[in-house]
């Protein structure tokens, strides 16, 4: 009987079911159809919708619409973005990760997005998350390099591998420790090192505060594995956040950090000490009761500091600074007025400037030279809290340099000594074998093309000051035969001086054009190097030229009218770029070619600001060059994102110029991309500039690009197992090299290792093999490349020439392979979208350079 009463009751569930599932497919299938026609018509919203609904729906049909699914989502969230719906952006990548959790291009992609917008350290996670799906995924481990360039900043690793910085560091804190320093505090512990070193001394309480998310973890990773997670306290929090008792239970005896910069207090180590002064850390010795213990009293290590500089003459700093060339491809800059970088050190600049830069001296192009004697610039105390407040209200101190060396003056380039105690110190000279860089002061003139020649006998006033906690070090004036020059008044103004004739006479030296500059402008260091490159833009004059001659001739073959089409050029170069205007000038200046009419080009500049666009309207009329017939192109498209555009319904690019080579060494992103949707905008006959670019690279042997790149084993860390948790974030490509400078032993000639033709996609390939015959015995390291640039079949520049504004670069390997004079490596070179990989056959090691 049991049986009969529940046989009928399976059969209604059993029908009920077949009605369910016959509705759900019904659903299913018109929201697949209804998803595709919304697609059709580019509503990428309803269609994510409808996909949405029919794969939860359906859960069998992810694979089969995996990337149909991909393509909406992305289009709809792009769309997103550019309205602003944030939140929905992010809602939508949610409800995609839960449809596809294993899916590595999506989580990529959410990755993608969140870096744009800043989060770092969650794009990171997506990043990684990818690569564990599919280890082999070239976009997530290009965006992985990329991010772990911003959460461990590469000096981590010199730092880390500078065994004698690490060793002072631990002798000061030993010393402190076993003289009574019993409660420590690392401010800024990175990874944790100086905080361990408190603990081996014998401290009986070591905290530590770190604000980066990122180095927060990495350092609670690293304490335990060195078995100091219960005895080290460390807090996600910047010190000036601290408060006792909450952090910390009580106020330290002890605070150990290393929050300086190249300029010494770029890091906020004044601000930072004053603080730790007033409520971390117990109060200083007093000088009426010497005999009061260190446990009592409170102390920092470094002690104290003292900064040094020195003029220098630097031609690789000048040309990254000041407009060094007169004309480029046959442009007139005089028009332009001042040109300078966003470094100065002047108070009344804009807030978008910076006091100082940065550069490793020893390495710079061509060297430099010493103008003076060093001089001592300043001498702070870090265990005088009187004296760290008023150094921001310090009075302005000049020095008097006399000049030993004639030259021109560049830069005052500065380092500093850091007392860590009475008997441990640091130098960051440029003559020492350190991890630190030095401080670049530029001379930034007011005039477009002074060079500050400067004579034994002459002396240099230097006014040294701190504002907002920066150090700055400012050239002022230059003294000769007892008359004073001012160097950065507005006109030029001499004090102290008699107007005669021969007054002039004894400046020429310093300065040849005294007309006040019409106008100023601020242009990137990169930029302005650029700007100075004069045989790249030579080379592309020359190769414009040619191109408008084959254009003309064919249009006066097929058009009987006398007045010619426009020829169309559009420049998609990145920042500031001048080829534009180049282009529009030979379409006016008969003088380069006869065949060229006036007014025939008709260029477009993808310059975004306003102050770009003003420096090429002043260029162009210094140039007679009609306003007309330079034009900015993302006026004329509606999505900024979409710059590759017909110039007019129904024309097409006789030239598009296309920015290829990133300054520090890489192609840039998707080039691929863009050159193919390029030749779709041509006209036949038209040509994309550069149309090919050759990869050149040799085997080189360097200690530096491993010091550099990753934490060589535990003995440069004083034995912590640090190694391991911070190299997970070792990029293997390095970039900003300067081959000619960089201590290495080439083990090989160059060869060709790889060639990207824009114009013909036909004659690409996706993968070669390279061999490379070894010259030199050693440890291949590294494989440095750098590129030629083809502009046409004539005309081509190097960036690996003197005169390169490009940097170089280099892939280092994790594990050196060790060769003999007269082997062959064979290199096997892959192609993948956007990426190019290397593979050294011989160890089977894969290398990753992006583009």
């Amino acid at each position: 009987m049991p049986n009969a009463t529940t046989r009928p009751k399976r059969t209604r569930r059993h029908r009920r079911a077949q009605r369910e599932d016959a509705v759900r497919n019904e659903l299913v299938s018109r929201s697949l159809e209804s998803a595709q026609q919304c697609l059709f018509s580019q509503d990428y919203g309803t269609a994510f919708v409808h996909y949405l609904l029919a794969l939860n729906l359906a859960p069998a049909l992810k694979d089969f619409a995996n990337e149909s699914f991909r393509f909406t989502l992305f289009k709809w969230t792009d769309e997103l973005d550019s309205l602003g719906r944030i939140q929905d952006l992010f809602n939508c990548y949610e409800q995609a990760m839960e449809l596809f959790p294993g899916d590595e291009v999506i989580v990529n992609s959410m990755g993608e997005h969140l870096f744009r917008m800043g989060f770092r350290d969650e794009a990171a996670g997506h990043f990684y998350k990818a690569l564990k799906l599919r280890p082999d995924f070239p976009e997530a481990k290009e965006n992985f390099y990329r991010v772990a360039n911003w959460l461990v900043e590469r000096w981590h690793f010199l730092m880390l591998n500078d065994h004698g910085r690490n060793h002072k560091y631990q002798l000061a804190i030993k010393k402190a420790v076993e003289g009574g320093c019993s409660s420590v505090l690392d401010i800024g512990t990175g990874t944790g090192i100086l905080g361990m070193c408190a603990k081996m001394a014998g401290a009986a309480e070591v905290y530590a505060c770190e604000l980066s998310k990122t180095m927060y973890e990495l350092a609670c990773e690293v304490l335990s594995a060195n078995g100091m997670a219960d005895s080290i306290k460390i807090v996600h929090l910047k010190s000036l956040d601290m408060k006792i008792p909450k952090d910390i239970p009580n106020r330290v005896s002890l605070v150990v950090t290393e929050t300086v910069d190249a300029g010494l207090f770029g890091e906020g180590i004044i601000e930072t000490l004053i603080h730790a002064w007033k409520h971390l850390l117990l109060p200083p010795p007093n000088t009426q009761q010497p005999l009061s213990s260190p446990s009592q009293t409170g102390r920092v290590i470094p002690a104290g500091a003292t900064v040094f500089g020195v003029a220098v003459q630097c031609r690789e700093i000048r040309r990254q600074h000041r407009l060094c060339a007169s004309s480029v491809g046959g442009l007139d800059l005089s028009a332009v007025g001042q040109i300078y970088s966003p470094v100065s050190c002047l108070a009344d600049t804009e807030d978008s400037t910076e006091p100082y830069t940065t550069e490793r001296l020893s390495r710079l192009r061509g060297g430099y030279i010493q103008l003076t004697q060093p001089f001592t610039a300043l001498d702070i105390d870090f265990n005088n809290v009187q004296e760290l407040e008023g150094l921001c209200s310090r009075e302005m101190m000049q020095l008097r340099l006399c000049v030993t060396q004639e030259g021109v003056l560049d830069a005052l380039a500065v380092w500093f000594q850091l007392h860590l105690d009475q008997d441990n110190h640091l130098s960051t000279g440029p003559q020492e074998d350190t991890c630190w860089e030095q401080a670049i002061y530029p001379i930034q003139s007011p005039f477009s093309k002074s060079n500050y020649t400067v004579k034994c006998g002459d002396e240099i006033l230097v006014e040294v000051s701190c504002k907002d906690s920066y150090l700055r070090l400012c050239c002022a004036a230059i003294i000769r035969d007892g008359h004073t020059f001012r160097l950065y008044n507005a006109t030029p103004k001499i004090l102290n001086a008699n107007p005669e004739a021969e007054l002039c006479s004894a400046l020429a030296g310093l300065q040849t054009n005294q007309e006040k500059p019409s106008c100023a402008f601020m242009l990137e260091s990169a930029e302005i190097a650029l700007l100075n490159n004069t045989a790249y833009h030579n080379s592309f004059q020359r190769a414009m030229s040619k191109l408008l001659v084959s254009l003309k001739s064919t249009r006066r073959s097929q058009q009987s009218d006398t007045e010619l089409d426009p020829i169309y050029v559009l420049d998609v170069s990145e920042g500031f770029s001048v080829l534009s205007l180049i282009a529009a000038q030979l379409g006016f200046d008969p003088s380069e070619d006869k065949q060229i009419s006036p007014g025939l080009v008709q260029a477009y500049s993808s310059v975004e600001k306003e102050h770009h666009q003003s420096m090429l309207r002043l260029l162009a009329k210094g140039n007679g060059v009609l306003e007309s017939t330079l034009e900015f192109w993302l006026s004329h498209v509606e999505d900024d994102s979409a710059v590759l555009q017909r110039p007019a319904t129904e024309k097409l690019w006789s030239a598009i110029i296309l920015d290829c080579i990133e300054t520090c060494g890489l192609i840039r992103q998707k080039l691929l991309e863009k050159a193919t949707l390029a030749r779709c905008l041509l006209e036949d006959g038209g040509q994309i500039f550069p149309e090919r670019i050759v990869i050149h690279g040799m085997l080189v042997e360097s200690d530096t690009l491993l010091r550099e790149s990753a934490v060589q084993g535990t003995e440069p860390t004083l034995g912590f197992n640090i190694a391991p948790f911070i190299n997970q974030f070792t990029v293997p490509v390095h970039v900003f090299l300067d081959l000619s400078t960089l201590e290495c032993t080439h083990l090989s000639e160059a060869v060709e290792l790889f060639a990207l033709d824009l114009m013909n996609s036909t004659a690409n390939y996706t993968d070669r093999e390279v061999k490379v015959r070894v010259n030199t015995s050693g440890k291949v390291t590294a494989i440095a490349f750098w590129y030629q640039i083809h502009l046409d079949s004539e005309q081509s520049v190097s960036t690996f020439s003197e005169d390169s504004h490009w940097k170089q670069a280099a892939v280092v390997l994790q594990q050196p392979l060790t060769v003999s004079r007269g082997e062959w490596v064979k290199l096997s070179i892959q192609l993948h979208k956007s990426s190019i990989s290397i593979i050294t056959i011989k160890q089977k090691y894969s290398i990753h350079i992006s583009m």
